[in-house]
């Protein structure tokens, strides 16, 4: 997050930074880049995540072309599972409220934001590399059907996880 927010903070301009110095303004520049970076951190993961749902629909493709038609319902519910999940999070509420928000985020639950934030990106690792197990497996009958249940259990894993994070930003996960 921290490399977000850097990058955030080094792009304002002149007029912020003079009045950063003002006694309380800064408090509320550093809560604006904070939404920044948040924003900007909820972007790339859901554009990893929409990188993996387009992979995992050219996989779906594929195994039609290699005779496996009855696991199509299957990679499909991961399909739904990670595109539902990219939309969550693409829309998800900024991380840190500013002061007119109706919801107030405390400093702990915005560090337990930034950790399940982080583990977005360690989901998606995890579905790539379910997914070159998938695509390994194309021709392999027998490795295939467990191949597509690591999947599926990822890609639910992933929701299930914004799901706890969303909890988290409306209080009922602390």
């Amino acid at each position: 997050m921290s490399d977000f927010f850097d990058k955030v903070t080094g792009e304002q301009d002149i007029f912020k930074k003079l009045l950063s110095n003002v006694p309380g303004f800064s408090g509320y520049i550093e809560r604006e880049n904070r939404r920044a970076a948040d924003k900007l951190m909820r972007d790339t993961i859901a554009r990893r995540f929409e990188e993996l749902f387009k992979r995992l629909s050219n996989l779906q493709g594929d195994l039609i072309a290699s005779g496996g038609i009855s696991f199509v319902d299957d990679m499909e519910k991961a399909a739904i599972q990670v595109r539902m999940f990219a939309d969550k999070i693409r829309n998800a509420t900024y991380g840190y409220a500013g002061f007119f928000d109706a919801v107030k985020i405390s400093e702990e639950a915005l560090a337990k934001l930034y950790a399940f934030d982080a583990s977005f990106f360690d989901i998606a690792d995890q579905l790539n590399g379910a997914l070159d197990t998938v695509e390994a497996s194309l021709n392999d009958q027998d490795a295939l059907p467990g191949a597509i249940r690591n999947l599926v259990t990822l890609a639910r894993q992933a929701t299930e996880t914004y799901d706890r994070r969303h909890e988290t930003i409306n209080g009922s996960g602390e």
